[in-house]
């Protein structure tokens, strides 16, 4: 998924802009953009924060003021056509210069979100918006798709211990959804559905819970550096490395070590182990 912002413009000269890749637009401030199918057929759109708009694939528009900040994106057809079942070839959306989706206006700002923090969760975590947004646009702005499947069951045994050998090997790596996928045989769609099925969490979150479970690992060691830990389990930032650890653990990472070695301390003089351990509650991703 291709992430853009654009800043408000005093262009007069209207110029011709086209995609091929599905793109569409969400509003950052209040401000007009001025656009139609033909040159001389402009037409002035007053915008808010939060109002979307779908472009015209292919096909192209003239484009002269563009007087508000906004963010666009662009959709590859992969998870276009896994979210329209799997149909072949592209998936044709109905193109509208103003809408309000408050679903697909939510993952739109966790990827502006992501991208002010510069794309500190990983591809994994695009790539599961982007799958979101996939399903919201065929779902809500299809010309014509047939119902999204519906699968029974989850992943078996052997494809979920495949895919945690995948993760602990590669929990340093910027994983993928479709590396995650491959790995099991299976598409991107179908593999996260299954996934989220079998184990109670998206891909993104199990691959957030293994870093967590290794940095707890390394923090018990005396010597310790928060800032190793974070980048060997896979963050990018000790800042997002704190922000994930105490989303789960309720605690910094600091004070998880902290608490460890004290305990650890008090154990050794006492012979009691009173290791009091972080609890793991997840607060669940808006997907």
């Amino acid at each position: 998924m291709k992430v853009e912002f654009f800043p408000p413009e005093s262009v007069t000269e209207p110029r011709h802009w086209m995609r091929h890749d599905q793109a569409f637009a969400m509003m950052l401030g209040r401000g007009s953009i001025e656009w139609g199918s033909r040159r001389s057929g402009m037409e002035k759109f007053d915008y808010a924060s939060g109002d979307l708009a779908l472009c015209d694939r292919h096909v192209g528009e003239w484009v002269g003021v563009m007087a508000t900040p906004h963010l666009q994106l662009g959709i590859s057809d992969a998870p276009l056509m896994a979210a329209s079942d799997g149909a072949y070839g592209e998936v044709e959306l109905c193109p509208q210069r103003k809408f309000a989706d408050p679903r697909l206006g939510a993952l739109v700002a966790a990827a502006h979100a992501e991208m002010a923090a510069g794309f500190p969760s990983g591809r994994l975590f695009l790539d599961s918006i982007e799958q979101a947004i996939a399903v919201a646009l065929v779902n809500g702005h299809a010309v014509r798709h047939r119902l999204v499947q519906m699968y029974k069951g989850g992943l078996g045994s052997a494809r979920l211990r495949r895919i945690k050998e995948l993760v602990q090997a590669k929990i340093e790596d910027d994983l993928s959804l479709d590396e995650m996928a491959q790995s099991v045989g299976l598409s991107t769609a179908h593999f996260a559905r299954m996934f989220r099925k079998s184990t109670g969490e998206t891909p993104h979150q199990f691959v957030l819970r293994q870093r967590v479970e290794r940095a707890k690992a390394m923090l018990r060691a005396p010597d310790a550096s928060v800032f190793d830990v974070a980048m060997t389990c896979g963050f990018k930032t000790p800042q997002h490395f704190a922000q994930v650890f105490r989303d789960f653990c309720r605690v910094s990472p600091t004070e998880y070590r902290q608490d460890f070695l004290g305990s650890e301390a008090t154990c050794t003089s006492e012979r009691a182990p009173k290791i009091r351990p972080a609890s793991d509650l997840w607060s669940a991703a808006t997907m």
